[in-house]
């Protein structure tokens, strides 16, 4: 049965995490911890995980993949994680790094030990979007990213956090950041994405779902579309939140992930 909620309650103001600190210490004391790795979405890095990497615990010896800035596609990406990575794996991705996670749970589902998947979708491409990307790709290859990223900030974040220019500007530095091939690509790669809806029912390991309550790209009812393939999935939504997650509510996303893995393996 899926489980649902809304953790107003945990988030803490200033973005202050609200996990309990003693379900974070008995983490430490399982010696059988799977790595955790972070996949970042299209056109980011680690960055977009700042936030996260001092509040996880270390005992999940967590890393960020660059998968994405290296394989064509997201199948070559997921082959990538679960090469670059021993051992059993939870694996936690933001928007295409979701779809990455989703595909690596396809090729190798005995390595992995749980999926938090946040703020993506297991559809493929709709023949709108792959028609909008295509011409985005026609003004990254003539070096025009601006025109396209800068207005894409409406979709990216709440109208809240889109009203923040540090937080604006640090979105900005990440994806314009990134390049004209790499936007090139990892479109190309999302694009071309498999229907992970296919293989999601024979998903066995614990899923954490995530999801902006306000999330224009990847929209509440495709995470409802993912619960309802995977019956052992907690939906948590994000409030007053956009696409973004890790970034727009970085203190909800830290008790929301931190509150999950200890459930799960403390």
């Amino acid at each position: 049965m899926v489980r649902e909620v809304c953790r107003q309650r945990l988030a803490m103001a200033a973005g202050q995490e609200a996990y309990d600190i003693t379900q974070v210490a008995a983490i430490a004391q399982n010696p059988l911890m799977p790595n955790l790795v972070l996949l970042p979405g299209l056109a980011c890095d680690e960055r977009i995980w700042e936030a996260q990497l001092p509040a996880l615990p270390r005992a999940f010896n967590v890393r960020v993949s660059d998968a994405q800035r290296h394989n064509p596609t997201i199948e070559g990406m997921a082959a990538a994680v679960l090469r670059d990575n021993d051992g059993p794996l939870v694996l936690c991705g933001a928007s295409m790094g979701g779809m990455v996670a989703m595909e690596a749970a396809r090729q190798a589902p005995e390595r992995i030990a749980g999926l938090a998947l946040l703020g993506t979708s297991a559809r493929p491409e709709t023949p709108e979007m792959f028609t909008l990307r295509e011409g985005a790709i026609e003004y990254f290859e003539r070096g025009e990213l601006r025109d396209v990223i800068e207005p894409n900030v409406y979709f990216a974040f709440h109208p809240a956090q889109a009203d923040d220019p540090v937080l604006v500007q640090r979105y900005l530095d990440i994806v314009l950041g990134a390049g004209a091939q790499q936007l090139i690509s990892q479109n190309r790669a999302v694009m071309r994405r498999p229907d992970a809806r296919l293989h999601l029912a024979s998903v066995r390991a614990p899923v954490l779902l995530v999801c902006g309550d306000d999330d224009k790209l990847a929209p509440p009812e495709h995470t409802r579309e993912m619960a309802a393939l995977l019956p052992q999935a907690e939906v948590v939504w994000v409030p007053a939140c956009g696409h973004m997650l890790t970034m727009e509510k970085p203190g909800f996303v830290n008790t929301t992930l931190n509150d999950w893995l200890a459930r799960q393996f403390a």
